[in-house]
C-alpha cells in the first residue's frame, strides 16, 4: 500500500511517511494536540484583532473603562438614565395616551434639559478639557451645573402649573 500522508494544521507541516497497514502511531494523538493548540491561539488571535462592528465596540468599551475617570463614568451613567427616561416618556406619550400633554412636555423637556446640562459638566469636568476651560475649576462647573439645574426645574414646574 502507498504510504498515508498526515499534514498538521499548524504552521510547520509535519508529513508522517508511515504505512497505511503499520500499527497506529502517535500521529492521531500528536495532530489532536496540535489541533488544539491551533485552535487556542486562533481563539487568542481573533480576541486581540476583531475585526468589523463588534470588534469597534469592543475596543472602545475597553478604552473608555481604562481611560475614563470614575467621575465622568457617574456623570455617563445619569446621562443614560436620562436618555432611557426621555425614550420611555416618548414612547408612553405616543404609544399609549398624550392626555395630559403639558405635563408630557414639561417632563420631556425637563429630562433634555438636564441630559444637555449634564454633557456640559462632562465637558468642562472632564481633566483633557483644561486647555480649553484654563481657569474654570471642576468645583465651579458643578456649581454652575446645580444653578442651571435648579433654573431648569423651577421653569418646568412653573410650566405645569
Amino acid at each position: 500500500m502507498p504510504s498515508r500522508r498526515v499534514v498538521s494544521r499548524s504552521n510547520t507541516p509535519a508529513v508522517s511517511t508511515a504505512p497505511a497497514d503499520s500499527a497506529p502511531s502517535t500521529a492521531p494523538a500528536a495532530a489532536s494536540t496540535s489541533t488544539a493548540t491551533l485552535a487556542q491561539s486562533i481563539k487568542g488571535k481573533a480576541k486581540e484583532h476583531q475585526s468589523g462592528f463588534v470588534g469597534a465596540v469592543q475596543d472602545l468599551w475597553d478604552s473608555y473603562l481604562e481611560h475614563t475617570a470614575p467621575r465622568l463614568k457617574l456623570i455617563d451613567s445619569f446621562m443614560l438614565f436620562l436618555m432611557l427616561t426621555g425614550i420611555a416618556q416618548f414612547a408612553y406619550c405616543f404609544g399609549i395616551t398624550n392626555y395630559p400633554f403639558n405635563a408630557f412636555i414639561g417632563g420631556f423637556a425637563a429630562t433634555v434639559g438636564q441630559f444637555v446640562l449634564c454633557a456640559a459638566l462632562r465637558i468642562q469636568a472632564n481633566p483633557a478639557n483644561k486647555d480649553t476651560f484654563p481657569t474654570l475649576s471642576p468645583e465651579r462647573a458643578f456649581g454652575d451645573f446645580l444653578f442651571a439645574s435648579m433654573l431648569l426645574h423651577f421653569f418646568v414646574w412653573n410650566y405645569l402649573g
